[in-house]
């Protein structure tokens, strides 16, 4: 099993959803960040991460990343929620985003605004303004989640 497996096997675990792996850096440091989503819907939304359980995953995933390092040299471990407004670069995250506010710009240029409604094979439904546009994933150059206030 993949390093990315066997912690999607430990988020799963404990109830949530493994949304994004990302190593990235922010000056000196190298930073190996996870994201997680809770399973749970509550009043038709996506219930949010306690802190409690991002501690409690990060004392799950830190021994796995002692024996199999995920990258060389030092690094800092960030267990996290990926946050209301995200990025969607994936099927999966789009599945994860429905019933989600999104903003799907295809390579063409156009722009749709929405909500995610569902995820056939590599289509993706947006109800925009009551009008159901379907959009190929292969078309999209850019997506993300957006909250209105």
């Amino acid at each position: 099993m993949s390093l990315e497996k066997d912690i999607e096997s430990l988020v799963k675990s404990v109830g949530l959803e493994l949304y994004d792996i990302s190593t990235l850096n922010d000056g000196e440091d190298l930073i190996y960040r996870i994201s997680i989503i809770s399973n749970e819907i509550e009043n038709e939304k996506r219930k949010n991460v306690s802190l409690d359980e991002c501690v409690n995953l990060t004392h799950l995933i830190s021994p796995l990343l002692d024996v199999s390092p995920p990258v060389s040299g030092d690094y800092r471990l960030e267990v996290g929620s990926p946050g209301i407004e995200r990025k969607i670069t994936t099927i999966k995250q789009f599945e994860l985003s429905v019933g989600e506010a999104a903003t799907i710009v295809l390579k063409s240029k156009e722009k749709f605004k929405g909500i995610v409604l569902r995820v056939e094979g590599s289509k993706i439904f947006l109800d925009a303004n009551s009008e159901e546009i379907v959009v190929d994933f292969s078309d999209i150059s850019k997506a993300k989640t957006y909250f209105e206030w």
